[in-house]
């Protein structure tokens, strides 16, 4: 392994420093791409048909369904653009579902670059361009109602202090690949994940990597390989059950 590569996996990178565009995905929606990485915030071939697909169809419309709550705690582990956050507020305002929403997120995204983001023109939705903005003013560290039904709490921290106990239902994993950021697909972070949940609380994710996978069981969580989103074979649904 060459020094620098070295470096990066020991020193928490400040992602902001990297050279960063916005380019426009498969389906339309825009995401941000980091070249020196080859990585995005969101699959290059479609951002919210795979928010949609991996965090809404395989992680709150069945938590919904099996669960019968009509308020829910979701934890999404980089809350970056804030595109899961817009979806699951669609989708929960459609089937009457409270949502307390805690956004964890070691280095948020610039406000010019979230004005770039053509999330609410794709979306379509007259109601999205208000709580899209709103999610973005709203201060960190403190619990902020954007909606009677949707209040949000954005943590600025690194995934590895995260300390919290049986404080969620559903957890959405979304943070850079483990090609990139392998520190951040480890035992020690999914032991925290399956700590910070409630029992039959579920995890989702885009990833599918076999090391993901065994992580994941080694730290007592339930997974399934499930059918991914467009571009992708498959995707993990992991549930603690006690």
């Amino acid at each position: 392994m060459r020094t620098t590569a070295l470096i990066k996996l020991i020193l928490p990178l400040n992602i902001l420093d990297l050279k960063r565009e916005i380019i426009i995905t498969g389906d339309g929606s825009s995401t941000i791409h980091i070249p020196e990485w080859n990585e995005q915030y969101h699959s290059k071939h479609g951002a919210l048909q795979e928010a949609k697909h991996v965090f809404i169809k395989t992680g709150l419309i069945p938590y919904i369904s099996s669960s019968h709550k009509t308020e829910i705690s979701i934890l999404e582990i980089g809350f970056g653009t804030g595109l899961n956050a817009l979806v699951t507020w669609e989708e929960a305002s459609a089937q009457n579902t409270v949502v307390k929403y805690t956004g964890v997120e070691a280095y948020p995204v610039a406000q010019e670059e979230v004005d770039k983001l053509n999330f609410v023109e794709v979306l379509e939705d007259s109601e999205a361009e208000n709580f899209f903005k709103n999610i973005h003013s709203s201060e960190w560290e403190n619990e902020v109602e954007i909606t009677p039904s949707f209040k949000l709490i954005k943590q600025q921290k690194f995934f590895q202090d995260i300390d919290d106990d049986q404080l969620y239902d559903l957890i959405y994993f979304d943070a850079f690949g483990a090609r990139v950021q392998p520190e951040l697909w480890s035992v020690e972070i999914f032991k925290k994940m399956f700590n910070a949940l409630k029992n039959n609380g579920i995890l989702v994710t885009y990833a599918a990597k076999g090391s993901v996978r065994r992580a994941m069981l080694e730290v007592g969580f339930g997974v399934e390989r499930l059918p991914g989103p467009p571009g992708k074979r498959e995707m993990l649904r992991a549930t603690k059950i006690i």
